[in-house]
């Protein structure tokens, strides 16, 4: 069942870009602050560059769980026997 699960190292290893690019966001906000305006000048930046990290977060750590779990679903001739018996459950008896 684990197998299904994702794991904090995998969803590290596929943010590495989008960190970086948050990191170098935030740096550029702070260092284009005029002084003593650090807060008033960064601090939408920051939020922006915030709030697309975590649209990115989470859309790879849902693609990633989705990904692994798709990797488990039953095969398609699984679901047409399944589907079969279902159907021969609903008919009539021959008594």
């Amino acid at each position: 069942m684990d197998d299904r699960k994702i794991t904090s190292e995998e969803l590290k290893a596929s943010l590495a870009g989008d960190m970086d690019r948050l990191i170098a966001e935030v740096v550029e906000a702070m260092n284009t602050a005029e002084p003593g305006r650090i807060i008033a000048d960064s601090e939408e930046p920051v939020r922006d560059a915030n709030a697309a990290f975590r649209e990115q977060l989470y859309q790879k750590a849902v693609d990633l769980l989705q990904a692994k779990q798709e990797a488990f679903s039953p095969s398609a001739d699984h679901d047409g026997a399944m589907a079969e018996q279902g159907q021969a459950d609903d008919q009539p008896s021959d008594d």
